[in-house]
């Protein structure tokens, strides 16, 4: 019998009705319902504790974790519940076997081996702290399992993890495991080839074990647990409603473990540099550079392994071969890999390689060379490749085959534009030999270089060509030579080419340093751990306000370009005018620094802006809103001072004013925010108005106008979560729901003469700023508790401001940085989880040594979304180079990237039969005149058929040089659901005037402007993944 008398039932009946169960609870199936109330009135628990025999076991006696036992099925939530918190049951059992494992039947027969195996100094450096993390883990397992006895009444967890991880007892534990487990992995291999006993002794554990790990395999779970802990806790929060009691440590609990694997994850990858650094300055014979290297001045940025190839003079492979290449803050090197070790060791633990170092430059004198940029190099570089002759720039830069085929067709285009202007004066008239049908034939040339231009790109996007200095020549003339990688994939050459810009611009002086940490008492700071100061931009002299970033994506941006631009689209700027009118400035932002595109003029001055994208089809088919042809997709909204919105078109940076909405008696209009389907305007005078979208287009509906007042204080600021607005009114907040309107009040701060006036959303938390002081409080979104209070003041005084002065006046939360701007025109930066947990301030922050002289008057995240185009390996891209034959590969793992293509195939098959120009534009007819044609229908199966999947819009294709302006630009896609897509970030600051800050300075120098002049900041940061 079960503890409540209710009959077991077997495992096989168990299973096949938790099935069932469960998938008519998620389905909403009528008998799913019928079965949940029965088993709700039977009150059938869920939960069955057995030892291995079947039969109950003593609870005093075992800690045996409980079986989950699904004979009822509640809400479909809960379920899923149920079936994860049995995954942390079962993982957290099989990891505790695991390091159960290393101390039984690794760690005690080493120490009790007679005769001795390996001396027991050598054994407790190798298995440092396992017992110690074992004992941590048994006494989650003690609590996990009292826990999940009280599942059917309390059905909570996450205060669990939260008891059991945030000790500082766990974070030392884990932290000395980890620091150490390079140096165990070391200990391993060097015993393994130094003690042939240690080696069989490895062999037959793994032999004799019945998974047929290895020790290494066992030793790294401690690596990865607190990951694994993440993500079932994520599945967890992901079921738990709104409202249950549950949510709030969950959050929490994410909060900490994400704390804690960050810390880990630092620890790790310090430790791994330094391994890397140390075998790589060993075989350096260089020994200034070795002792640089081993210096703590010198970090290592990245390093991966490329295959280097090799090209003739006619653009063939000559050979590939296997380097590693290092990134440093400073230098770039290339090394030889060699003996990875003996097969029979390799198999048990990680060899690290040995290198042999083949060349090292200046990072400052590393050029990556892309197609089209050829012409920028300098003209005095000479290109020599070892063993071959120099050859021509279009060998170096990609498949020869496909520029001699750029160069035909633009040769051919060149000559069928003659043809044009001779077919202009024929005097008579034939059907399809005139005019019309002449340009047409330009068109399609166009697309061919177009498509074929598209394909030297994707040959490209796994080649990082690189211009690296040589030792000069015997005149003295310095010489440069280019070396090819082949990297293994696209996206490794996005975060190569990325990088070594930014390590470029963390070399200049605003970088270096360019952030003060309060985690060391003042010390700076690494640049590559913090925000790098790109530029600082003069713009209009007028009253600041507002700005916003309007993400487009430019097509006309090579792969170079993508990669080291400031996130794609337009940045817009406003304030106030000369007298009562208001301006607007736009930059582009397609370029490593914003430059100017062009100004508005308004009849008011601008209070706020809003970017509204254009809805996607899932939202359009949830609110019943269908795009027609008039459909103004993506819009920027314009709040003025004289009560007045203006809805302009964001498609490029023409900006047309679509509509414009008048506020209720003209009231000023301070903040918008927007979503689906409402439109939210904060006014002067304490209301909140709201404007639906029509069913029509997809325009704001004036008529649809609804108010709702919140009090007498102005609404400064409006923060949109999932289904509600948050309004500040005074010292106030009021959620309003979306559709209904409904409203929730609830107190901020206990000083009524003080308001909100900037709110910023993270996870389950939301930080604000208010009208005095220098703090900032943490609420919960859904219990709006007060979670956390910090006073910036603290956080500043490495500087030597005081407190006077240090209101905020800007508020950001941009990939896990609270960005803090104040009325000194400090900046400071704090930490805070990037996952779905509470923002809390989980460290010590930072000051940035670049700051305005005024205010900080905003704080922007410029992000967007690589093209998808860009990590797409196109069949073309994978073999262009051996179109040329006769390539000697040294290493059999260069073929994956230098195989041929069916698609080249397939053009040598069709190249001998021409090409069909099609001009599918307009037809020909009807027009007067007799037919002129040489060619058959045959025709009409080239190899352009193939290329050409839409039919052309009649138009001509304008394509500037410049790519801060193109003719059709479009939005942004928003494809939250791509795993592979590459984030690009930069914040934008505005204010008064530039300085540098000394440290411990009260004040710092200008080195550029002067009060009066307006200065934006920009700090731009790693891409990520």
């Amino acid at each position: 019998m079960s503890l409540h008398g209710v009959a077991p039932l077997t495992l096989t009946q168990r299973s096949t009705t938790s099935c069932q169960l469960m998938k008519a609870a998620r389905s909403g199936t009528k008998d799913g319902l019928e079965r949940t109330k029965i088993a709700v009135m039977r009150k059938v628990p869920f939960l069955q504790r057995k030892d291995q025999t079947g039969n109950p076991a003593n609870a005093q006696s075992n800690h045996v974790l409980l079986e989950l036992d699904f004979l009822t099925d509640l809400l479909s939530t809960q379920v899923v519940r149920r079936h994860i918190l049995g995954s942390i049951i079962q993982s957290e059992r099989s990891y505790l076997e695991s390091l159960r494992r290393i101390l039984q039947e690794y760690h005690r027969p080493l120490m009790e081996a007679d005769p001795r195996i390996l001396s027991p100094r050598k054994i407790r450096p190798i298995f440092y702290r396992v017992r110690e993390i074992t004992q941590c883990h048994s006494m989650f397992q003690i609590a996990l399992t009292s826990r999940v006895a009280e599942w059917d009444s309390s059905e909570k967890i996450g205060d669990l993890f939260v008891a059991s991880f945030s000790k500082s007892m766990v974070l030392d534990i884990y932290s000395d495991y980890v620091n150490n487990f390079t140096n165990a992995m070391a200990l391993i291999k060097k015993a393994c080839m130094s003690k042939p006993a240690f080696l069989d002794f490895l062999k037959k554990k793994q032999a004799s074990s019945v998974d047929r790990i290895t020790l290494y395999g066992l030793m790294v779970k401690p690596i990865q647990r607190f990951p694994q802990f993440i993500l079932l806790l994520q599945d967890m929060l992901k079921n738990t409603p709104t409202g249950h009691v549950d949510r709030l440590p969950l959050q929490l609990a994410l909060t900490e473990l994400e704390m804690l694997a960050e810390k880990l994850n630092e620890q790790k990858r310090v430790a791994d540099q330094i391994a890397e650094t140390q075998q790589l300055a060993r075989s350096i014979s260089d020994r200034l550079l070795s002792k640089q290297l081993n210096s703590e001045q010198r970090s290592l940025v990245l390093c991966e392994t490329f295959i280097e190839t090799v090209y003739g003079e006619r653009g063939q492979v000559l050979k590939s071969k296997e380097r590693k290449v290092f990134l440093f803050d400073d230098v770039l090197l290339c090394a030889n890999i060699n003996v990875k070790g003996p097969p029979d060791i390799s198999s048990l633990v990680p060899v690290g390689p040995k290198y042999t170092m083949k060349w090292s430059a200046p990072l400052q004198q590393v050029q990556v060379v892309e197609v089209g940029l050829e012409g920028s190099q300098s003209k005095d570089a000479m290109f020599q490749q070892s063993g071959a002759k120099r050859p021509s720039v279009s060998s170096l830069l990609g498949p020869p085959r496909l520029y001699q085929e750029l160069q035909e067709l633009q040769h051919d285009l060149s000559v069928v534009e003659e043809v044009t202007l001779l077919v202009g004066t024929l005097q008579g008239t034939y059907q399809n030999l005139n005019t019309t049908v002449a340009q047409d034939w330009c068109l399609a040339l166009q697309r061919l270089i177009r498509i074929k231009e598209e394909q030297i790109q994707c040959a490209n996007k796994c080649r990082l060509r690189l211009q690296v200095p040589g030792r000069p020549d015997k005149s003295g003339r310095p010489v440069s030579f280019m070396v090819v990688f082949n990297t293994p994939s696209p996206l490794s050459k996005i975060s190569w080419v990325n990088r070594l810009h930014l390590a470029k611009i963390a070399l200049r002086e605003e970088n270096s340093p360019g952030w003060l940490s309060g985690e060391d008492e003042g010390r700076s700071i690494a640049p590559f751990c913090c925000p790098l100061a790109v530029c600082h931009v003069v713009f209009f002299s007028l009253q600041l306000e507002t700005a916003l970033h309007n993400p487009v994506q430019c097509a006309l941006l090579g792969f170079s370009a993508a990669s080291t631009s400031l996130p794609q689209g337009y940045f817009w700027v406003a304030g106030g005018g000369e007298g009562p009118q208001g301006h607007i400035e736009i930059f582009s932002l397609n370029r490593p620094t914003p430059r100017y595109v062009k100004s508005l003029q308004v009849g008011s001055a601008v209070r706020c802006l809003e970017y509204v994208p254009a809805p996607s089809p899932s939202e359009e088919d949830e609110s019943g809103i269908h795009k027609t042809a008039t459909g103004i997709g993506t819009s920027i909204c314009v709040g003025l001072d004289d009560g007045r919105i203006l809805v302009y078109g964001s498609v490029d940076s023409a900006a047309q004013c679509l509509l414009t909405l008048h506020s209720p008696e003209g009231c000023p209009v301070l903040c918008l925010k927007h979503s689906s389907r409402f439109l939210f305007a904060g006014l002067q005078n304490g209301t909140v108005t709201v404007y639906g979208r029509a069913n029509s287009d997809d325009l704001w509906d004036p008529a649809s106008c609804r108010c709702v007042s919140l009090g007498s204080e102005p609404i400064r600021t409006l923060l949109l979560l999932d289904e509600s607005v948050w309004a500040s009114c005074g010292n106030s907040v009021t959620v309003i729901e979306n559709s209904s309107l409904v409203t929730q009040k609830f107190e901020v701060h206990p000083n009524s003469a003080i308001g909100v006036t900037h709110m910023a959303c993270a996870g389950g938390g939301v930080w604000m700023a208010f009208s005095e002081g220098s703090s900032i409080r943490l609420f919960h979104t859904e219990t709006l508790e007060l979670l956390q209070e910090i006073n910036i003041s603290t956080r500043s005084i490495l500087l030597d401001t005081g407190q006077k002065g240090l209101q905020v006046t800007s508020l950001l939360i941009c990939q896990g940085l609270l960005w803090v701007g104040t009325a000194r025109g400090l900046i400071i930066t704090l930490p805070v989880p990037k996952l779905e947990g509470i923002p809390k301030i989980t460290g010590k922050g930072m000051i940035s040594l670049n700051a305005h002289c005024g205010p900080v008057d905003f704080l922007v995240a410029t992000t967007s979304i690589l093209s998808p185009d860009l990590l797409k390996r196109d069949s073309f891209a994978d073999a262009p180079d051996s179109a040329c034959g006769g390539e000697d590969r040294s290493d059999s793992s260069s073929q994956d990237s230098l195989q041929p293509s069916s698609c080249y195939k397939g053009e040598e098959k069709s190249k001998g039969r021409g090409v069909l120009l099609q001009y599918k534009l307009r037809s020909t007819s009807g027009l007067p005149g007799w037919p002129l044609t040489a060619q058959g229908d045959e025709a009409s199966d080239s190899s352009l058929e193939s290329l050409e999947h839409s039919v052309e819009d009649g138009s001509i294709y304008e394509l500037s040089d410049d790519p801060e302006m193109w003719v059709r630009g479009r939005s942004c896609e928003r494809d939250g659901a791509r795993r592979d897509r590459v984030i690009s970030a930069a914040v934008i600051s505005g204010g008064k005037g530039f300085r540098r800050l000394r440290e411990g300075a009260a004040a710092g120098h200008r080195t550029s402007g002067d009060s009066l002049e307006n200065i934006l900041m920009v700090w731009q940061l790693p891409l990520t993944v």
